[in-house]
């Protein structure tokens, strides 16, 4: 394979052509560390290489698995990967070293994927945009002023930045979707419990988060979560087993779906024109495909959603803190996290165990809400976010008013949180650009354990409308 191929390749065709020996997986990733080495300076995506071991994974001998040979990172956010530090965008981690693969990393490697980094993420994954005081701010590929969005930004800006075609990515409040849509990515939030978050865990933020990946190609997404999803002895619950291989899903017909169009925010929040504008186009798509749309919102409170999530939130950032100062056997220091990072510890610290369990029994009950919504709906088609990719520096974490943070955040998606509340999979597809040339994305949702109709009616709108072939132009391309 000649190598200007290499930016044409998602993770399927990678494979495919190591398996063939039209190339090497030795070659593959040279060509994947000469780009990070380029492209990285501009972006700041990649806080952390592993250009050795990852030759030495290859030169050991890789698993014959599905994807063997096709290069990876993993967000540098509670994934372990053993012998490697795991930051979580924090000074307070900086001298952590995993001594064990998380299960999810264990899959991943059993895939035959090659770990060549870790990305970089705002500390503990508290923001909607990439800017950690510990790593400074990743840049967005399709503007270098811009957001490329959180807490997954590393990730998605090394994709769109061409550096791999996929990584790792996780979702606790849409940080797979918000800067899948910030980058013009694909990205799927799965079902709660559809991927294991063992083995130090039994769930993410208490049931709002679980992981994934960011990636170019809707197949690639299926490939992914077909090595990686299924519980892990010990897990505390799992999500339905599908029927079939997430892959064979993709190019399946969806048939006629019934979608409902959702373009207010539940709490009132102001959604920009342009995302409005793209969602409508998409709806109009869905409609020519010969699915059924039709203006709805999901019954759920705005604000009670986002109390409940603030609640969970917090509690989950105090006991983080406690349990790395327990670790290391000294307490929180002033300046040792950011601002944002230490008012939530607050909260959380004051925050009564009937306060914790009233924002649980709120979050189930919003499941069920919208699980009656599913009974009249298929799917449900949104903006992704309220706007367009923000400029850098909107969203402070340093900022001393923890309210104006909060409000801030949470009006700039509207749309994502309701599926991590209720644990249905969701997923951002890259079907709209400004006449800037800047992505907006579009949110598609389906009822707990869909993820089967998400790859259809997805793979359907990416053979209607390929994005494949638009490239943000990186310095050092």
């Amino acid at each position: 394979m000649a190598f200007p191929e290499f930016a044409a390749c998602d993770a399927v065709a990678l494979a495919e052509r190591i398996r063939s020996g039209e190339v090497s997986a030795e070659d593959v990733l040279e060509e994947t560390l000469a780009r990070v080495e380029a492209r990285n300076p501009a972006c700041n995506a990649v806080v952390h290489r592993m250009d050795e071991s990852a030759r030495k994974a290859i030169a050991l001998g890789l698993p014959d698995g599905p994807l063997r040979g096709v290069p990876y990172m993993l967000k540098d956010l509670n994934v372990l990967c053993e012998g490697e530090p795991t930051g979580n965008g924090s000074r307070m981690f900086s001298d952590f070293v995993a001594d064990h693969d998380s299960t999810l990393t264990e899959r991943l490697r059993a895939a035959g994927l090659v770990i060549v980094g870790k990305t970089n993420t705002p500390e503990l994954g508290l923001n909607v945009t990439t800017e950690p005081a510990a790593h400074g701010p990743t840049r967005n590929p399709w503007d270098l002023t811009r957001s490329a969005g959180g807490s997954s930004g590393g990730s998605a800006a090394a994709v769109a930045a061409g550096m791999l075609p996929a990584a790792h990515a996780t979702d606790g409040g849409g940080s797979i979707r918000i800067p899948a849509a910030n980058c013009g990515l694909f990205g799927l939030k799965p079902t709660r419990a559809r991927n294991p978050a063992g083995p130090d865990a039994g769930e993410g933020w208490s049931g709002l988060g679980v992981g994934h990946a960011v990636t170019r190609s809707v197949r690639d997404s299926a490939a992914l979560l077909d090595a990686t999803h299924g519980p892990a002895p010990g897990d505390p619950y799992c999500a339905p087993p599908p029927s079939r291989p997430f892959r064979e899903e993709v190019g399946a017909d969806p048939g006629a779906l019934r979608i409902a169009l959702w373009t207010e925010g539940l709490a009132g929040e102001a959604i920009d024109p342009e995302c409005v504008h793209a969602a409508e186009a998409v709806a109009k798509l869905c409609g020519d495909l010969g699915h059924r749309v039709e203006p709805a919102t999901p019954p759920v409170s705005g604000p009670v959603l986002r109390h409940a999530m603030r609640v969970i939130l917090s509690s989950n950032v105090a006991n983080a803190l406690a349990l790395r100062a327990a670790a290391r056997g000294r307490p929180l220091s002033d300046g040792e996290v950011e601002n944002a990072t230490r008012g939530f510890a607050r909260e959380g610290e004051e925050a009564s165990g009937r306060d914790y369990a009233a924002a649980l029994l709120t979050i189930h009950g919003i499941g069920r809400q919208l699980a009656g919504f599913f009974s009249s709906y298929d799917a449900v088609l949104s903006p992704t976010l309220a706007d367009p990719p923000l400029p850098l520096g909107t969203l402070d974490m340093m900022s001393d008013d923890l309210e104006a943070y909060y409000e801030r955040l949470m009006a700039s998606i509207p749309f994502t949180p309701l599926f991590n509340v209720t644990g249905c999979p969701a997923a951002n597809l890259p079907l709209h650009w400004t006449a800037k040339g800047l992505p907006v994305g579009i949110q598609l949702g389906a009822a707990f354990g869909a993820e089967a109709l998400l790859f259809r009616l997805a793979s359907q709108l990416e053979q209607a409308r390929p994005w494949a072939e638009r490239r943000a132009a990186v310095p050092g391309a």
